[in-house]
C-alpha cells in the first residue's frame, strides 16, 4: 500500500491512497496519516481494502506523506560513511555497541517537489539521502526483537545540511540546530509488504539514486547498515515512548564501495577527494541547482518515487 498527503490548503494536507501504478488515487477514509498512524490497527485493512482509485494524480500538488511529525530522530547507521568522515577529521571512532542518534526539526517535511529556499550559499549547503521509518506508538524499553512490529511505513528522505555550520556545532556537545534545516520526504510513503524480498533484517535493500544537476552522482544501497531499523527503534525507545508518527531516519546511505556507487551527499565526495588526493575539490549546493533521489529496485519499480527539488535563495 502507497500512501500520500494532497495539498489542500491545510498545514496537514488530505491523506490518499495511491493506486499501484501511481497514476490514480482515493481519497482516505481519515484525514491526516498522523491520524491514520495513531489508529494503524484499526483503519490500516480499510485502507488496504480499497480497488477503485477514481481521481488522477498530479505529483506537484503532493506534500510530504507526513507534513510535519511529533518527533524526528536521525541515525547515522552506514559505517563506511561514518568510517571516513572520522579519517577526513583526524578522529579516533570509539566503539561504543550503540547507534548514533540526534533529535533534529519535525514541524515541517518539504514536499517533494518543492522549492528548499536556504538563507545563504556560503553555508556549504548539501543533500543527504536516507531512508526512513514511521512507527506507531512504541512502548518505552521495547527490545529490537519486538520493534518491528511497530514500523508501519517506510520512506525516502532527503535530510538537507549546512556543512560550514555543522563542525561548529557538534563541537558544542549539544548537537546541530541552525545547520540542520527542514528535511524532504519522497512522495509515497510505503507498507514494508511493498518492497517484497527488499525488505529484509530491518534494512531497504535497494539502490537510492541520486542525481545532481542532472548528472548521476550516487547509486548506493541500503542493505549494508550496521543497525536495522528495528535496532534503531530499540535505542530510540530505551527511556522513552515513542509516540504515533515518531520517523526515523538511516542516516546518508553509503557503501563501502563509494568510489564505485559513488555518494548520497557531497559531504562523503569530499573526503573521498581529500583521503585520494589531500584537498576537496567539489564545492556544495548553490542556488538553481537540482537534486533528485529515487529509491529503485532491481526490477525497476521505485516504490517511493522521487524527490526532485531545487534549492532557492529565501526571501
Amino acid at each position: 500500500m502507497r500512501l500520500a498527503t494532497l495539498n489542500n490548503g491545510g498545514i496537514d494536507g488530505q491523506l490518499i491512497i495511491v493506486s499501484p501504478e501511481g497514476t490514480h488515487y482515493a481519497l482516505a477514509p481519515v484525514n491526516t496519516l498522523q491520524q491514520a498512524i495513531e489508529r494503524w490497527d484499526e483503519v490500516q485493512h480499510h485502507l488496504a481494502s480499497l480497488t477503485e482509485f477514481p481521481h488522477a494524480l498530479d505529483l506537484s500538488v503532493l506534500m510530504a506523506p507526513l507534513p510535519r511529525a511529533w518527533q524526528w530522530l536521525d541515525g547515522s547507521a552506514f559505517e563506511s560513511h561514518g568510517a571516513l568522515m572520522d579519517k577526513v577529521l583526524g578522529i579516533a571512532p570509539e566503539k561504543t555497541g550503540v547507534p548514533l542518534m540526534y533529535q533534529g526539526m519535525s514541524d515541517h517535511f518539504y514536499g517533494p517537489q518543492d522549492d528548499v529556499p536556504l538563507p545563504d550559499e556560503s553555508l556549504g549547503i548539501d543533500f543527504e539521502g536516507e531512508f526512513g521509518v514511521i512507527v506507531d506508538e512504541v512502548p518505552m524499553g521495547t527490545h529490537a526483537q519486538d520493534a518491528m512490529r511497530h514500523i508501519r511505513l517506510i520512506v525516502q528522505i532527503n535530510d538537507w545540511s549546512l556543512r560550514a555550520l555543522a563542525g561548529s556545532e557538534m563541537k558544542t556537545g549539544f548537537g546541530w540546530v541552525q545547520a540542520k534545516p527542514a528535511c524532504s520526504m519522497a512522495p509515497f510513503a510505503i507498507t514494508p509488504d511493498e518492497l517484497g524480498k527488499a525488505w529484509r533484517d530491518g534494512r531497504v535493500c535497494m539502490d537510492l539514486l541520486v542525481d545532481w544537476n542532472d548528472a548521476r552522482f550516487g547509486a548506493a544501497n541500503g542493505e549494508p547498515m550496521s543497525f536495522g531499523f528495528h535496532e534503531l527503534v530499540a535505542h530510540a525507545a530505551r527511556t522513552r515512548t515513542l509516540v504515533a508518527g515518531t520517523v526515523i531516519g538511516s542516516g546518508t546511505v553509503s557503501n563501502e564501495n563509494f568510489r564505485e556507487v559513488g555518494s548520497s551527499c557531497i559531504a562523503e565526495r569530499r573526503g573521498i577527494e581529500v583521503v585520494d588526493e589531500g584537498v576537496p575539490r567539489t564545492g556544495f549546493m548553490r542556488f538553481g541547482d537540482r537534486v533528485r533521489m529515487e529509491g529503485r529496485l532491481p526490477d525497476g519499480r521505485t516504490p517511493f518515487g522521487a524527490i526532485n527539488q531545487q534549492v532557492v535563495a529565501a526571501q
